[in-house]
C-alpha cells in the first residue's frame, strides 16, 4: 500500500484496545482538539462508530494507530475502505510512553493519546497494515493453528507418558509411538495391566489385526509380552486414579489427533491452488507439513523486503549486534514473530535429513562449539538467503545448481562435503 501525504488523511485516531472496551482519541487535520472517548467492544458499538467518521468526514481516508496487527478490533475496522490501519509495535510505544512517564504511570486514555501523537508526528516511520489476499490469510491461521494443536498433541502425550509410569509402564514399552489411534483404543479397551492380561488371547490378536498389525510373529510376541508381565504395583489406591485419568487423557488424544487430520484436509487444498506453492513443495524436507508454511512465511507482498537481509531480520533469524565503547555483544532477535521464526528453524532442523549440503554444514557449526539450536540457526539464516533468491525469480530450489553456485564461489563448505562423502 502507498504511503497517503498527511494532507490526504481527514482526521488521525488512536485506539488503546481492551477487551470490554476501546479508548479512542481523534484529531482531525487543521484541528488542535483532541475527541477522547470510550467505544464498546461489540460489532453494534464499532459499526456506529465508523459508520459516524465515515459520515462526518465524507468518507475521506483516516488513519488509525493501534498496538495490533491482527485480532478482532483489525479484522472489524477492515471492514471499512476508509480506514488506513497503522500497526504500531507495543514495545515501542511502551517505551515512547516511559521516556515522558520516568514513574511508569499507564493510563489507558493516555496510551490513546500517546498512539495519536506518534501517529502526527512519526507516520513516516510507520507501515500501514497491507493485507494479504483472503485465501492466504486463511492458509496463515490454518497453519499456524495446527502448529498449536500439534504443541497439544505433545503435552498430552507427555502427561499420558507420566501417568502411565506410576501403575501402568508395560504399555509404554509395547508402543514405541504414544501419538496413534493404536496406542489410544488399547489403553481404552485395556487401562491396566491386569485388564489387558485377563482378555483372550484371540481378543488381543484381533484387536492387532483390526488395527493393521499383519505379521502373525509380532503379534505372537506382543500377547506374550501381556501375558508375561509383571504388574509395578497392586495397589488399588494408586492404579483406580491413574487408570481414570489415562482415559480421560486418551478421550483429548482422540479429539487432538483428529484436529490435526482436519487441520491437513483444509491446509493441503488450499496451498496446492497457489502458483508459488511448487517453489516450496519441492525443497528438502519440506512435504505436506513444511511447504504450506514456508509458503506462508514468505507470503505474496515480493515488493515488501528489498532484500534476503530484511527477510532474516524480521524472521528473528539475523542475530542482533549491540556496540557500546569497546565492547560488542552479538545475542538473538527477542523481538519478532515467533511462529514465523519457528517455520524456518523448525524446518532447517528436518532439511538436514533431505540435503546433504544442510547436513554437513550443520555439523561444521558444531565443530565450531555452537550448540544444536545455535547450528540449525545458522542453516536457517543461510536457508533463508536462499529461498529469498529462488522466491524472488520464482524459480525452483534445485541443489546441484546451488552446489556448482558454492564450487564457483571456492566456499569451505565445498571442502567439507568433499571430506564427507
Amino acid at each position: 500500500m502507498p504511503h497517503l501525504a498527511p494532507e490526504a488523511f481527514a482526521a488521525f485516531v488512536g485506539i488503546d484496545w481492551a477487551d470490554a472496551k476501546h479508548d479512542v482519541c481523534l484529531q482531525a487535520v487543521g484541528s488542535t482538539t483532541q475527541e477522547c472517548s470510550p467505544l464498546d467492544h461489540t460489532p453494534e458499538a464499532i459499526d456506529a462508530w465508523a459508520r459516524a467518521l465515515q459520515e462526518r468526514f465524507a468518507g475521506r481516508p483516516v488513519a488509525v494507530g493501534l498496538e495490533l496487527n491482527k485480532g478482532p478490533l483489525v479484522y472489524a475496522l477492515r471492514k471499512y475502505d476508509f480506514f488506513v490501519l497503522f500497526p504500531i509495535n507495543p514495545g515501542a510505544l511502551a517505551k515512547y510512553r516511559a521516556a515522558f512517564t520516568p514513574s511508569h504511570a499507564k493510563n489507558d486514555p493516555t496510551d490513546a493519546e500517546l498512539q495519536l501523537e506518534l501517529l502526527l508526528k512519526h507516520r513516516d516511520k510507520l507501515q500501514p497494515l497491507n493485507p494479504q489476499s483472503p485465501a492466504m490469510r486463511a492458509l496463515a491461521q490454518l497453519v499456524e493453528h495446527r502448529r498449536r494443536v500439534i504443541g497439544d498433541k505433545v503435552r498430552v502425550t507427555n502427561r499420558l507418558t507420566s501417568t502411565l509410569k506410576n501403575y501402568f509402564p508395560h504399555g509404554l514399552q509395547w508402543f514405541e509411538d504414544k501419538d496413534t489411534l493404536l496406542f489410544c483404543d488399547f489403553l481404552a479397551q485395556w487401562p491396566t495391566l491386569k485388564a489387558a492380561q485377563l482378555a483372550r488371547r484371540t481378543t488381543l490378536a484381533d484387536f492387532f489385526r483390526t488395527h493393521h498389525v499383519c505379521y502373525s510373529n509380532v503379534i505372537d510376541r506382543c500377547i506374550q509380552a501381556i501375558k508375561r508381565a509383571t504388574p509395578l504395583t497392586t495397589d488399588e489406591g494408586v492404579i483406580v486414579p491413574h487408570a481414570l485419568l489415562v482415559q480421560a487423557l486418551v478421550a483429548q488424544l482422540r479429539v487432538i489427533l483428529q484436529a490435526i487430520t482436519d487441520f491437513d484436509h483444509a491446509i493441503a487444498p488450499r496451498a496446492q491452488s497457489h502458483p508459488d506453492f511448487s517453489l516450496f513443495a519441492a525443497l528438502p524436507g519440506a512435504g505436506a507439513v513444511f511447504a504450506p508454511r514456508l509458503l506462508v512465511a514468505f507470503g505474496e507482498h515480493r515488493e515488501r523486503y528489498a532484500s534476503a537481509e530484511e527477510r532474516q531480520k524480521y524472521a528473528g533469524i539475523a542475530p542482533v549486534t549491540e556496540r557500546s565503547g569497546n565492547k560488542t555483544w552479538v545475542h538473538w532477535r527477542w523481538q519478532c514473530p515467533t511462529f514465523l521464526r519457528q517455520t524456518f528453524v523448525e524446518w532447517a532442523a528436518a532439511s538436514m535429513r533431505h540435503s546433504f549440503w544442510a547436513r554437513v554444514y550443520y555439523q561444521q557449526q558444531r565443530e565450531k562449539g555452537k550448540s544444536h539450536q545455535a547450528a540449525v540457526r545458522a542453516l536457517a539464516f543461510k536457508w533463508i538467503r536462499i529461498l529469498y533468491r529462488c522466491w524472488q525469480e520464482r524459480t525452483s530450489y534445485d541443489e546441484s545448481v546451488y552446489l556448482q553456485a558454492l564450487h564457483h564461489r571456492g566456499s569451505s563448505l565445498i571442502q567439507k562435503l568433499a571430506q564427507a562423502s
